[in-house]
């Protein structure tokens, strides 16, 4: 349906035009608040005496339009954004981040009035932007986008030495083992020190050579039960009988 703007409505028109919107807009918002009257022969008679002050509040919008985009122009906005290496912001600058940076030096431009190229700045530069202001009245504004700086905490005294504790370790796995050291793979036979060390047998007794199993050297070192018969004792009884290496027992010899 039809109707006239009874005040200024930034999402619709200024007062004084005619616009077309729908029926439950127009009944349930528009008209309760007094913002527009429905198009007929009574509100046009209205609005026709209105005329001249409706043009005199344009001209004043046209006027301080004017002074707004000399203003606007004389800024240089610069918009700080966490960015990577290659410029590549981690974001984007929108029509909203500008209205926001504007509105802090003491602007009021809706966000709709702001035109970027591309609809949104991806990366660290300078751009140009523009500003919608009143009919044909449009600022120019400058802005530089600009990499955050992230400061690095400094690192505590215990951090620090913590870190160079690991540093030292990591250093010392990677040596490997101690130069020297033997290593036994698994499932073979360990050397016994006793059987190297040993002294040779006395009175024609064989040496045993060689090495070992753990098991077995266990098994050979435990103590066992001796006849008396088997043991001959030394010194003269040795001069009577004389003992071979493969234990037989012979006559002495003259």
């Amino acid at each position: 349906m039809k109707v006239i703007l009874n005040k200024d409505l930034s999402t619709l028109g200024e007062e004084g035009d005619v616009k077309d919107v729908a029926k439950g807009y127009a009944r349930n918002y528009l008209f309760p608040r007094g913002i527009a009257f429905p198009y007929n022969e009574r509100t046009v008679k209205l609005f026709e005496s209105r005329k001249g002050d409706i043009e005199a509040r344009k001209a004043e919008k046209r006027e301080a339009a004017k002074g707004l985009k000399e203003r606007i122009e004389a800024l240089d906005l610069l918009v700080t954004m966490p960015a990577g290496a290659n410029g590549r912001l981690f974001g984007s600058v929108t029509s909203q981040t500008v209205a926001d940076e504007l509105v802090r030096r003491g602007f009021q431009i809706e966000r709709k009035r702001i035109e970027l190229p591309g609809t949104s700045f991806k990366s660290v530069g300078k751009y140009r932007l523009m500003v919608h202001l009143y009919e044909n009245a449009v600022a120019e504004l400058g802005i530089t986008v600009q990499a955050q700086v992230v400061q690095k905490a400094p690192e505590s005294s215990s951090a620090a030495r913590g870190r160079r504790r690991r540093s030292g370790e990591t250093e010392t796995q990677a040596q490997g083992p101690a130069e020297g050291a033997v290593e036994h793979p698994a499932g073979t036979g360990v050397e016994n020190p006793a059987a190297d060390t040993a002294p040779p047998l006395e009175d024609g007794g064989a040496v045993s050579t060689g090495t070992v199993s753990a098991e077995t050297a266990s098994t050979e070192t435990a103590p066992t039960e001796t006849a008396p018969t088997e043991t001959a004792p030394t010194g003269a009884a040795s001069a009577q009988t004389g003992t071979t290496a493969s234990g037989e027992t012979g006559s002495p010899q003259a």
